[in-house]
């Protein structure tokens, strides 16, 4: 059995990979029903319940369909015994985008808790550096 934090880097990594193939029900998975997140375009307060999270998806998908990447740079993971939380840096932008700005990365940030022996994820927060 995989120790703790390899199992949310695995959770982390399926979830980035079902971005980038435009897989709601993979991006869902492992999510809490509670879950929040702070996410670049508004609501600004942040969207709040699995609903809402589903609801925010389609839009980037679609924005990404454009031929943008969607690729862990780096990811790092630190877990306790019930919650846990990690940070990643992402290649998250379409060609033209990374050739005008090379260096642009997406910061994420993922707030974690056990359930029944399950890591959910209860938190995320996306953001841009701004310049």
């Amino acid at each position: 059995m995989p120790d703790d934090a390899a199992q949310i880097r695995t959770l982390i990594e399926k979830w980035a990979e079902s971005v980038h193939r435009g897989d709601l029900d993979g991006v869902l998975a492992d999510h809490a029903e509670d879950i929040v997140m702070y996410d670049v375009p508004p609501p600004h307060e942040g969207i709040h319940g699995l609903a809402a999270y589903r609801a925010s998806w389609p839009p980037f998908f679609a924005w990404q369909a454009q031929g943008a990447c969607f690729d862990i740079e780096s990811l790092h993971v630190t877990a306790g015994t019930d919650v846990a939380y990690a940070h990643a840096l992402l290649r998250c932008a379409t060609p033209q985008e990374l050739a005008e700005h090379p260096t642009l990365r997406l910061r994420l940030t993922f707030g974690l808790r056990k359930e029944r022996d399950r890591w959910l994820v209860a938190h995320e927060h996306h953001s841009f550096p701004h310049d």
